[in-house]
């Protein structure tokens, strides 16, 4: 029967089969083998049927040896048979783990960023190190199973030369396509990673970009508020220097642009490492313009508000410093007085006209100072004085007039009724001057000690810092309330004061003039008045004293003491 099995299982059944067939013919071929020594023990007994025992036992050991070869070749084509199917076995095995392995290579899984390539490559290497692993196994035991079979010269070689083949070309071509799945992983893998150098550098200028942006934003959208037209030429000419820096800034934008557009171009997400968008950067760039055009109109409405503003300051300095220089030329003729005590005070009645007729001109200076204060203009370089301190001084020189009109009428009333010569109240007024460096019509107590010095007063030299109780009896007389100041009024009734302290009353007085008289007569002679005084106070007596008349007979260059003592102190 030609039935070999078309399966693994039906040929193992069949194989089963005819091994118990193969047994089955061993005991009838041991049967057959006693039956045939028989037929021989007949024979050669003489059988008369020997013929036929002979026919018979040849045509049974014929047969028995036909069924024996039939049973060889049927179990050797069932060998043959299992062997086959055995080999197509392996075959579908290999070729179905190919087939398995064929869904990993044909996957458009390449990844979405670096990150998923590598984990793919690796997979990838684990992939192929299986697949050489099974090379080495499956794929030798199944070309070996091949080679064997074909060189034992086995019925089914064509076939399994073809099925061997094909199994090879699929092999083959999954190793091909695994090979381009690597390159094309490996490919990705570049190219991600020179996308991540391309966010990177993106991130990095973007941020170096916006960096700059909100500096310059910050420097542009700072209030423009100058106090001079140097200040606000220095912020136009910076302002002009960040304009020329907006070529190279121009380029790192362009830059950035380039760069947005290459990663656009592997359309892949979002920088994973800045949230800067080239579409945010865009806006920031095209709300530089509009800052850098605000700030353009700015500076120019700042430029021409410093032009008004100086032009202010140059009136206000102008008349500042005239008014000033009058100020000072006037305070300087008040101090400097000379002629008589008379014209001295007529001069400085003159002076202190003209300080008030003056006023109107302190208060244009006013006016020019408060619109400068509505303009916020609170320096001035074109002069050093200011509104306040020119009202200030100007009422310090008004008050000094006044100061010295009394001062002067003062020494006048002194010079007459007193008798202290006009020359000493030059002196005085003249040395008091002298210390005065500044005109302000004040000593200090420095100044003051150096002036009763130059006087001749007598006062000791004593450390800076140690007691000087002469001087002080001095300051409580001059200064009570200390506050370092003596005034020329106060220094002129202190000088007066101890040129007629000796002089304590009218009695005191007429008995110094009987003393001259050498008598008891209530006059005194001209003669003896030049005697006994200075020629100053001689001269002051025989002006102011009446001429002594008797009521008898006149006397000759009499004067009468006595009136005038008793005038002098009823004054």
């Amino acid at each position: 029967m030609d039935d070999y099995g078309d399966n693994m299982a039906a040929v193992q059944g069949l194989l089963k089969k005819h091994d118990a067939f193969e047994t089955d013919l061993q005991v009838h071929t041991d049967r057959l083998k006693d039956c045939l020594a028989q037929g021989q023990q007949l024979i050669a007994d003489g059988n008369h049927h020997e013929d036929q025992i002979r026919q018979r036992s040849e045509q049974l050991e014929a047969k028995l040896e036909q069924l024996a070869a039939l049973a060889r070749r049927r179990k050797q084509r069932l060998q043959d048979n299992s062997e086959y199917l055995q080999f197509m076995w392996k075959a579908d095995v290999v070729e179905g783990w190919i087939a398995d392995k064929e869904a990993h290579v044909k996957s458009e899984d390449f990844g979405r960023d670096l990150s998923t390539v590598q984990t793919l490559l690796t997979k990838q290497e684990t992939f192929d190190a299986g697949l050489h692993a099974f090379e080495l196994e499956g794929i030798q035991n199944f070309t070996s199973l091949k080679d064997r079979l074909v060189s034992a010269g086995h019925e089914q070689s064509p076939a399994i030369q073809q099925r061997h083949a094909d199994v090879m070309s699929r092999w083959q071509t999954l190793l091909a396509h695994s090979q381009e799945r690597k390159q094309r992983l490996l490919a990705m893998q570049d190219q991600f990673k020179q996308i991540e150098e391309l966010y990177l550098l993106f991130a990095k200028k973007a941020s170096a970009f916006n960096s700059w942006f909100e500096n310059a934003e910050e420097d542009l959208t700072d209030p423009v508020r100058c106090n001079s037209t140097e200040e606000i030429r220095a912020l136009r000419l910076a302002h002009s220097q960040f304009q020329e820096s907006l070529v190279p800034a121009q380029a790192d934008f362009d830059g950035l642009a380039a760069l947005d557009q290459r990663i656009k171009s592997y359309n892949v997400g979002p920088n994973p490492y800045t949230w800067f968008t080239m579409e945010a950067l865009e806006d920031t760039w095209k709300n530089l313009q509009k800052i850098i055009q605000e700030r353009d109109m700015e500076l120019t409405k700042e430029a021409q508000r410093q032009d008004e503003n100086d032009k202010l300051r140059k009136e206000f300095a102008k008349h500042a410093n005239a008014f000033h220089h009058w100020l000072t030329e006037t305070r300087s003729s008040m101090m400097e007085g000379s002629g008589t005590l008379e014209q001295q005070l007529e001069a400085v009645k003159a002076k202190a006209a003209e300080v008030r007729a003056r006023r109107s001109d302190l208060k244009k200076i006013e006016d020019l100072g408060a619109i400068l204060e509505e303009h916020l203009i609170l320096d001035n370089r074109y002069t050093e004085h200011s509104t306040v301190g020119l009202a200030q001084q100007w009422d310090q020189l008004d008050q000094l007039g006044m100061r010295m009109q009394h001062n002067l009428e003062q020494q006048i009333q002194a010079r007459n009724q007193s008798g202290v010569a006009e020359d000493s109240l030059k002196e005085f007024s003249m040395m008091f001057k002298h210390f005065d460096k500044e005109k302000a019509g004040r000593l200090n107590h420095k100044e003051f000690k150096s002036c009763l010095r130059a006087l001749g007063y007598d006062l000791p030299m004593v450390e800076e810092g140690q007691p000087d109780p002469e001087f002080n009896e001095i300051l409580d007389v001059v200064d009570p309330n200390r506050d370092g100041y003596i005034s020329l009024q106060e220094y002129m009734a202190f000088m007066i004061s101890k040129e007629t302290e000796n002089v304590q009353s009218s009695e005191e007085i007429e008995h110094a003039f009987r003393a001259i008289t050498n008598g008891e007569r209530p006059y005194v002679l001209k003669e003896e008045l030049y005697t006994n005084l200075s020629k100053e106070m001689a001269d002051y007596c025989v002006e102011r004293m009446k001429p002594y008349s008797d009521s008898d007979r006149p006397i000759p260059n009499a004067y009468d003491y006595v009136d005038f003592t008793r005038s002098l102190f009823q004054n």
